[in-house]
């Protein structure tokens, strides 16, 4: 017997790529958003900042952007302009920025000033 307040699961194969897609990036800027401690009350208090772990997220979000940038219509500019507030936010949070072109995942997107 289901509870009725449970919502129905969704077969993945019924669900839209695009979907999966955005889903996939959003959880991945929540990742990096954490990491850069941007989730916290006071943002950048040091607390739960990891920058390694960040720039990995970070990475691998313009990795998956740049790969399916073709796929993902009107939710292409949001993502990219999540993505590229990331990147602008952690060279802010580290204490020595990395020069333009080598950050976090620009090698995919390109320098972000």
């Amino acid at each position: 017997m289901t509870d009725e307040l449970d919502p129905p699961v969704r077969d993945l194969a019924d669900i839209p790529a695009v979907e999966v897609i955005s889903r996939a990036a959003v959880m991945l800027m929540s990742s990096a958003a954490e990491k850069l401690g941007l989730a916290e009350e006071t943002p950048n208090s040091g607390a739960g900042v990891d920058l390694d772990e960040a720039r990995r997220v970070i990475t691998a979000l313009a990795g998956l952007v740049t790969a399916s940038v073709e796929y993902l219509g009107p939710h292409a500019g949001p993502i990219r302009e999540g993505l590229q507030a990331l990147q602008r936010a952690f060279r802010e949070a580290s204490s020595v920025p990395d020069a333009p072109g080598t950050g976090p995942g620009e090698k995919y997107t390109g320098p972000v000033f």
